[in-house]
C-alpha cells in the first residue's frame, strides 16, 4: 500500500512539473529582422528586437521591449515609446503645419535618435535629434563623445525647442529643398528622400523610419498637403519666421521670449495677456 501511495504522489508531481509554462523573454523575435548599421554623427539608428504593436496595445503587449540606438544603446518598452508619441505628437503636428515636414517623419526620427527620450543627449540637453552646435549656434551646449571626443551639441530648455530646431534645420538647408515638393502624406518618399539628401549614411535608415511609422501608425498624424504651410528655404533664422506662433506643450512666456528675442512684458502687451498662463493651441503674436 505504501508503494502505491508513493507511486501516485510521484506521478502527480511529474504531471505538475510538466504543466509549467516556459519562461517568456521580454524581447520577442520580430517577424522580420532589421540589422543595425552605423549612421552619420548627427543621426542615430535602431535595431528593433520585438514585434511592435499599435497604440491600442494591451498591457502585456506594452511590456515588450526593443533596442533603440541613440547616443547609447537603450532597451525600452513599447509602453515607453507609446508615451513618447503621446507627449510629442502635438508638437510634431504643429511643426508640420508651420514648416511642412510630415509629423510621422519627425516623430519617427525623434524616437530613433533620442532613444524614445531616454538617450544621453535628450536627458542632459533636451536634444532629441542629435543636432550639433555648428558655426551658427550661439546658445547653450553640452559636450558628448560622438565621431570625435567631446563634440559640441546644442542644449535646449525644453524638447519642443529641439523639435522646432529640427524643422529649421531641414527648411534652411538647400539640399533638403526637394523634399518639400513631395506630398506631405507620403512618408515613404520622405524617408527615402532624407537618405538621398544625405541626412544619414545608414542604408537601412529609410526602412527603419518606415517600420516605426507603420508599427505605431504614426501616419495618422499627417495632414493633407493643401492644409500644410510650405516653408522650404524660407526659414533661415528666427527673424524670418512667421509673426504668429501656435503654443505647444511645454511653452512658457519666458521660453518664448528667449526663442523670439522679445521681452515677456512685450509678449503680454502684444497679445493682451493679463496672466502668464498659456494653453496648447493658443495663437500668439511674436513680432
Amino acid at each position: 500500500m505504501n508503494y502505491r501511495i508513493i507511486l501516485l504522489v510521484s506521478m502527480v508531481f511529474l504531471t505538475s512539473c510538466s504543466s509549467q509554462k516556459p519562461v517568456v523573454r521580454t524581447t520577442k523575435k520580430p517577424t522580420s529582422t532589421t540589422r543595425t548599421t552605423s549612421t552619420s554623427a548627427s543621426n542615430r539608428t535602431t535595431n528593433t528586437k520585438s514585434t511592435t504593436k499599435s497604440t491600442n496595445s494591451t498591457t502585456s503587449e506594452t511590456r515588450e521591449t526593443q533596442v533603440l540606438e541613440a547616443t547609447t544603446s537603450l532597451k525600452v518598452t513599447t509602453e515607453v515609446v507609446l508615451k513618447y508619441i503621446e507627449d510629442f505628437k502635438d508638437i510634431a503636428i504643429d511643426n508640420m503645419r508651420q514648416h511642412g515636414i510630415p509629423a510621422s517623419i519627425t516623430l519617427a526620427q525623434g524616437i530613433l535618435e533620442s532613444g524614445a527620450g531616454l538617450g544621453s543627449l535628450s536627458m542632459r540637453a533636451n536634444n532629441h535629434f542629435g543636432i550639433k552646435c555648428h558655426k551658427e549656434w550661439n546658445g547653450p551646449s553640452v559636450r558628448h563623445d560622438d565621431d570625435s571626443e567631446q563634440e559640441c551639441f546644442r542644449k535646449y530648455d525644453h524638447p519642443s525647442e529641439s523639435y522646432r530646431d529640427h524643422s529649421l534645420f531641414l527648411t534652411s538647408r538647400s539640399r533638403y529643398s526637394s523634399l518639400f515638393s513631395l506630398p506631405s502624406t507620403d512618408y515613404v518618399a520622405w524617408a527615402k528622400g532624407l537618405k538621398a539628401a544625405g541626412y544619414a549614411t545608414d542604408v537601412k535608415y529609410p526602412d527603419k523610419l518606415i517600420s516605426l511609422i507603420e508599427r505605431y501608425k504614426l501616419y495618422q498624424y499627417d495632414i493633407a498637403s493643401d492644409s500644410v504651410k510650405r516653408t522650404s528655404n524660407s526659414v533661415a533664422s528666427d527673424k524670418n519666421s512667421t509673426a504668429e506662433y501656435v503654443v505647444v506643450k511645454g511653452d512658457t512666456l519666458y521660453s518664448l521670449s528667449k526663442k523670439f528675442n522679445i521681452s515677456v512684458s512685450d509678449l503680454k502687451k502684444k497679445n493682451n495677456l493679463s496672466s502668464d498662463s498659456l494653453s496648447v493651441g493658443q495663437k500668439l503674436r511674436v513680432r
